[in-house]
């Protein structure tokens, strides 16, 4: 293998900590991977990783040549996208992980869009309302919304999301438009369990300057997105959640927005990568490009 090469498997594998799953996601053969790092570390004379049976850690010298490792191919990676290249040009592969409730038909037949447009770059694309560990499973990007936690990852926000509590005019006719907080006490909700802390979400709203937190009685629990949706236009109770997955019920009538005065500051949307060091100039440009879509696809319910 080429140096540059052996130092994009190096860092990988860093990442990874597992020479099957570096192989998968590089898509080359586990021997290639054995190979580069035992004539890596023999031209360097150290010894770059600890091996056990079930994973593989950096020694703190190969610490060292990592974060070195990383600023050259983030450098090496600033310097061939300045100039751009030819849709033609670009290959390779994007894995990308979106929220359940982004698996809309508008993203959907723009993510076909960009397939047109860069015909040789291949799209896997998970769908899950779990939190992905990008580096574990070896997933380029993710779309995320809401606040993030602190960590490694590198974040560009797409936009601030509208926040918009509903219900369906068939609930809305049985048990009357709630016109303020407390009328919320003689209602029910379709209440979303959160998957990390198997939790139900609380709504959130703004009422007088200052953020309110509502926890509803339960019509009906659910811990998947669309599902949550779907409950909320069969007429189990109010739902609150992003305007960017409501619309098609909000423009056709199956919801009704309730409570518009008291609607929650909107929540940040992202797009998160491992690292921008070495970013691959596939992902670079889908990173771009779905930053530059998101707007003109939900502008209605997007804030800068």
């Amino acid at each position: 293998m080429e140096l540059l090469q052996t130092m994009h498997v190096f860092a990988r594998l860093a990442e990874l900590e597992s020479f099957t799953r570096t192989a998968d996601a590089m898509q080359i053969g586990r021997p290639q991977i054995t190979r580069a790092i035992q004539n890596l570390e023999r031209s360097l004379g150290i010894r770059l990783f600890q091996r056990t049976t079930r994973k593989v850690r950096l020694t703190s010298e190969g610490e060292l040549f990592y974060e070195r490792v990383k600023e050259i191919l983030g450098d090496i990676a600033e310097a061939t996208s300045m100039f751009g290249r030819p849709s033609a040009a670009m290959r390779g592969r994007v894995r990308l992980d979106i929220p359940t409730a982004f698996a809309q038909p508008g993203l959907i037949k723009s993510l076909r869009d960009f397939t047109l447009l860069y015909p040789e770059i291949e799209l896997v694309l998970g769908v899950t309302d779990r939190a992905v560990d990008l580096v574990a499973e070896g997933v380029d990007c993710v779309l995320r919304i809401g606040e993030l936690p602190n960590s490694s990852l590198i974040a560009r926000s797409i936009g601030q999301a509208t926040m918009v509590t509903c219900a369906s005019p068939a609930y809305l006719n049985e048990y009357g438009e709630p016109k303020t907080l407390d009328d919320l006490n003689a209602h029910q909700g379709v209440v979303f369990l959160s998957g990390q802390s198997k939790r139900p979400l609380p709504w959130q709203f703004f009422d007088g300057g200052s953020d309110q937190t509502y926890i509803s009685r339960h019509g009906i629990t659910v811990n998947e997105s669309n599902a949550y949706v779907e409950c909320g236009v069969a007429g189990f109770g109010i739902l609150q959640a992003p305007g960017i997955t409501l619309d098609r019920y909000l423009e056709d009538g199956s919801l009704v927005e309730v409570l518009r005065n008291y609607r929650p500051r909107p929540r940040p949307i992202s797009v998160l990568y491992p690292s921008k060091s070495h970013l691959a100039p596939q992902v670079h440009i889908f990173i771009d490009w779905v930053r530059e879509q998101f707007p003109l696809l939900y502008g209605r319910w997007l804030e800068s």
